[in-house]
């Protein structure tokens, strides 16, 4: 397989990588060339890109063979292996990572500026290069990585020989390899146009895709809700001007891929998002709080109250499970006032009837999706659907089990969960 150039290369890439982009992923350069491949990738996923900045830690007077790796964050991957042959000594050890540690700030902020670091935690993570020769740099984008947080590595490159393809593919979580030709020798031989990729270049793609997505890039937070400072994932709101938190449900957490790429697809039409934890790490173990709704109500109602002071506007819920209880009881408590209280609310799999005697006071539109093969789920549904005195629907996804994870269900969610809050926070019924 030839490419014309590295943006060929890319839009090939993005192709075979389509099915990812339900799974809210960030997408990751490798300076430097393999940054014009991923904003090609980027793009066609609609994806935040950033750079993947790594440093080999070499062997003393055998550089070549690396014994490591470092990232940003102060990520430190250590091969014992490697360590133990080499005769490598902790002095060494700290010698070299001194060293590569200011080589490794200063390309940092040669590429990026000042933008923060796009945040990895419980991310599904695309790792793109142009191609690769030996591996190692590769390994180590997969091992830092990891070290911050992905929840899911994908290596994605446009060709590599099969030695290399078969070393990496046990390294991250999936390899994407478009060509392994047996016959490979350098990258550059499947090239048409493989010119050098300059720092300019680099800076440049960094700069149009983080204007693409103007000041939308996640950001993490600490919500305060409760009397406890708990972790959240901020979007915030686009050209639509609203914002909808998502209330999870019991064993979920704002990492959760499902809910993910459902905000994913709200950010695309240009609604804002809030993934938090409801409970701290200490509660979840403790098991019980997951279905006190009371108390989860009353964080969310001091959740939407945190939104309300950093992002203005139109504002809605989306509850999974028991999440979508404390949903309808916050929105309960608060009201469907566009200005002070819950303005909608999606309930995906949803226990609304938790909610009891609240059910009758709630003001706010609700829509409650649920599974056609999640038959006990549907039954709560429409009994709790009969004490609403709200606007309300009960759309069944066909062919879905509780957790909808049959092929196109979670994009039916998505999209019906969109129409509606674009429909009710918007008043846009297009």
């Amino acid at each position: 397989m030839l490419f014309a150039d590295r943006t060929d290369a890319g839009r090939r890439l993005a192709e075979a990588l389509g099915p990812l982009a339900q799974s809210d992923p960030v997408v990751l350069g490798l300076p430097r060339g393999g940054v014009p491949v991923a904003f090609r990738v980027a793009q066609e996923l609609h994806a935040p890109l950033d750079v993947i900045v790594v440093r080999k830690l070499g062997v003393p007077r055998h550089p070549e063979l690396g014994f490591g790796a470092i990232g940003e964050g102060g990520v430190l991957v250590i091969t014992e292996d490697i360590v133990r042959r080499a005769g490598v000594s902790e002095s060494d050890i700290a010698s070299v990572q001194q060293a590569e540690e200011a080589e490794l700030s200063r390309r940092a902020r040669a590429f990026r500026g000042d933008r923060p670091r796009i945040p990895l935690e419980g991310r599904t993570v695309v790792l793109v290069d142009d191609g690769i020769a030996t591996g190692a740099t590769a390994l180590a984008a997969c091992a830092v990585a990891r070290a911050q947080g992905a929840a899911h590595v994908v290596l994605a490159v446009p060709v590599a020989p099969p030695s290399a393809a078969a070393v990496l593919r046990k390294e991250a979580d999936e390899l994407v390899c478009l060509s392994a030709p047996a016959g490979f020798s350098a990258v550059g031989e499947w090239y048409r146009d493989f010119g050098q990729t300059p720092d300019e270049e680099v800076v440049a793609l960094l700069a149009r895709a983080a204007r693409h997505s103007g000041s939308r890039l996640t950001s993490d937070v600490l919500v305060g809700a409760g009397g406890v400072d708990l972790p959240g994932t901020l979007t915030p709101a686009g050209d639509a001007g609203a914002l909808v938190v998502f209330a999870h449900g019991s064993g979920s957490s704002r990492h959760s891929p499902r809910n993910r790429s459902v905000a994913a697809a709200l950010n695309r039409a240009g609604i804002g998002t809030l993934l938090f934890d409801l409970l701290t790490t200490d509660e979840e173990a403790e098991g019980g709080h997951v279905f006190d709704i009371s108390a989860l109500a009353g964080r969310l109602v001091d959740a939407t109250a945190w939104v309300r002071d950093h992002s203005p506007g139109p504002l809605g819920v989306f509850g999974a499970s028991t999440g979508a209880a404390a949903a309808l009881q916050a929105a309960a408590v608060v009201g469907a006032d566009p200005d002070t209280g819950i303005g909608a609310v999606v309930s995906r799999g949803g226990r609304p009837d938790l909610a009891g005697a609240r059910l009758g006071e709630v003001r706010s539109p609700t829509l409650l999706l649920v599974g056609g093969r999640d038959s006990e789920v549907l039954d709560l549904n429409r009994r709790a659907q009969a004490e609403l005195r709200c606007e309300s629907r009960l759309d069944i996804i066909p062919g879905a089990t509780h957790l909808f994870e049959e092929p196109g269900t979670l994009d039916e969610v998505a999209d019906r969960a969109r129409a509606w809050f674009i429909a009710h926070l918007t008043g846009d019924t297009a």
